[in-house]
């Protein structure tokens, strides 16, 4: 699976030649270096203010890229990192959750390569318990409305990984993806055209949900029961049932 050039009209070629249920208009970027797709896609929806279209930003290669909590992680080249800005609903309490949204947009597309990817909550995808991508969802708000959906996502293609991290390469050996810049984004597309269908985002990503075993919070140990339909984590032990929930 050796590393391809990447361009804006290539990415775009790519996507019409990928099948999918819903389609969105793209505005399509694409770096070969830069500091952060997210710093990339703020400049750009500072000059120009998001219209009908969604907007993608990607970089073969990234120095900070902007992982959960502020933590900065470093993307090399070989996998697939992007930012994206594409359209939700206005008001979220009655829309889906955008994290579990992108989390089965993205896991549909790894089971049409013959992956059987697990949802680890609130904003990864395993395969075999090992790290393969990892997103960060944020919506933009103005006067108490949903303006858009952000989606910053990282997946790993031909790149070195970490421990506990694996990437396609390893786990498609003899089936290299092609245009997966394409598949990332028929994913989001999805998600954008479920955001008014919570309980089957609910469903689906219940179906996909990493479970390892009891986890410690508060002060007690707690067993996984289930998804909320905002994206919580339902927990449940002797004391009773509490939801975690976390915010981007």
């Amino acid at each position: 699976m050796a590393e391809q050039p990447l361009s804006a009209a290539t990415l775009a070629r790519q996507l019409r030649q990928v099948p999918g249920d819903y389609s969105l208009p793209w505005r399509i970027q694409v770096r070969s270096i830069c500091a952060s797709t997210e710093l990339e896609l703020d400049r750009w929806l500072e000059r120009e203010p998001i219209g009908a279209a969604a907007r993608v930003i990607v970089a073969q290669r990234q120095g900070f890229g902007h992982g959960q909590q502020g933590r900065v992680w470093s993307s090399p080249a070989g996998g697939l990192w992007l930012s994206a800005a594409l359209p939700w609903p206005p008001h979220p309490d009655r829309s889906a959750s955008l994290a579990l949204a992108v989390a089965v947009g993205v896991a549909l597309q790894l089971e049409d390569l013959g992956l059987e990817p697990a949802i680890k909550w609130p904003n990864d995808l395993l395969v075999s318990g090992l790290k393969l991508c990892g997103f960060l969802p944020r919506l933009a708000w103005r006067a108490g409305r949903v303006r858009y959906a952000r989606v910053g996502l990282g997946l790993n293609g031909t790149n070195a990984v970490p421990a506990g991290a694996v990437s396609l390469q390893q786990l498609l050996v003899r089936q290299p993806p092609a245009a997966l810049g394409a598949r990332i984004l028929r994913a989001l597309e999805w998600a954008a055209a479920a955001a008014e269908q919570p309980e089957l985002v609910r469903r689906q990503a219940q179906q996909r949900l990493w479970n390892s075993g009891p986890l410690d919070h508060d002060g007690q140990r707690w067993r996984i029961t289930g998804l909320s339909l905002d994206g919580g984590l339902q927990l449940d032990n002797a004391s009773g049932s509490t939801v975690l929930r976390r915010r981007f």
